[in-house]
């Protein structure tokens, strides 16, 4: 017997038919019960997606809802940090492929430290913690572009001693050609390293933050699939 084939107007009619019965069944899951990422990699698996993507798209989730930190200096940002609060506590082989990761991501070797339950890995003023909770591990990642605060530190310091110096002497002397010179090339220099430190703040941050994101995501990944 020949398969039968249904038309357009048949196909729309049982898929209404089958939507309306699937809806008087009894619910099989909770409401609130959710999904987990094992029966996500499986309806994965059945669509053609890989169960490592479906992990990373769900640590990538995981990492969205951390808390992101800022620290700015005259409305720019010198600081930026990422929590994550992880599924469960790292083992020790998890926490060394952490460290790996973090010294490839940002092409540093950095130093351990481990204090009892606390581990952190520091290379200047990039920092990285792993702290316990009631339910697992926090991770806690933050750096300081310290050397850029400095450049506009001592700019902004150059262009107010400067201007406060030709105003004293200005008042007590009168406006000499000589000494607008000097402090106009003092002026010069206090604005450059100013510009210097400040201009690359944004993409360094940006830079940064995604970095410290793609860390958090691959970390709960690796962990979420054991």
């Amino acid at each position: 017997m020949a398969e039968r084939r249904y038309s357009e107007e048949e196909v729309a009619a049982i898929f209404e038919r089958a939507a309306q019965s699937q809806q008087s069944l009894p619910r099989q899951r909770a409401p609130n019960e959710g999904m987990t990422l094992a029966q996500l990699q499986e309806i994965g698996r059945e669509v053609g997606i890989p169960a490592e993507l479906v992990a990373q798209a769900a640590g990538a989730l995981t990492v969205a809802e951390g808390r992101a930190t800022e620290r700015k200096l005259l409305g720019l940002p010198v600081g930026v940090g990422r929590t994550v609060e992880l599924p469960r506590r790292i083992t020790d082989d998890e926490w060394e492929r952490l460290v790996v990761d973090l010294r490839e991501t940002f092409d540093a070797r950095g130093r351990v430290r481990e204090e009892g339950s606390l581990r952190s890995w520091n290379n200047g003023n990039l920092q990285a913690l792993i702290e316990p909770t009631a339910t697992g591990h926090r991770l806690r990642l933050r750096t300081l572009n310290g050397q850029a605060r400095s450049f506009m530190g001592t700019g902004a310091a150059l262009l107010v001693g400067g201007w406060v110096t030709i105003l004293i002497r200005v008042l007590g002397e009168g406006a000499q050609p000589g000494l607008l010179t000097k402090m106009g090339l003092l002026l010069s220099v206090g604005v450059g390293m100013f510009a210097f430190g400040a201009l690359r703040l944004p993409s360094w941050a940006r830079l940064r933050r995604q970095q410290m994101e793609d860390v958090a995501g691959r970390l709960i990944a690796a962990i979420s699939q054991r």
